[in-house]
């Protein structure tokens, strides 16, 4: 049998498996929706809390792809002052944002290997303290 017969078999079977493998990992690409979610659930699990303050709710438009709800908030770890943002847009029927008082204290959960990823709220915990 002569080896080099087999040379252009083995290509083809290597080259149809990457085909496959480029197809599916095209087609199994996790939305920003779903990293998104997915950050919070990490931070949810591994995150410590601290105190914050909601400082603004911004809604916004990007991309024409309809309102976007932004919470603005600051925080302080070790000494060090954060201000961020989170997208709540898929979060309303976890808290009715505008029926809070904003300035007033709310916790903040983080990372504690990488303070400035937080949350105040996810589908699982919420640092609201909401005033009625």
């Amino acid at each position: 049998m002569n080896p080099l017969g087999l040379y252009p078999a083995v290509l083809m079977a290597v080259a149809t498996a990457a085909a496959f493998t480029a197809l599916y990992l095209r087609r199994h690409r996790k939305s920003p929706e779903e990293r998104e979610r997915e950050r919070r659930d990490l931070v949810n699990r591994i995150g410590r809390i601290t105190d914050g303050t909601i400082t603004d709710v911004h809604e916004t438009t990007p991309d024409g792809h309809g309102p976007a709800q932004l919470l603005i908030y600051t925080y302080d770890v070790g000494g060090v002052s954060y201000e961020a943002s989170q997208d709540v847009t898929h979060l309303r029927q976890h808290a009715d944002l505008h029926t809070g008082r904003f300035g007033l204290r709310t916790s903040v959960k983080y990372d504690p290997q990488n303070p400035g990823n937080s949350i105040v709220i996810s589908e699982a915990w919420s640092g609201l303290r909401l005033h009625k």
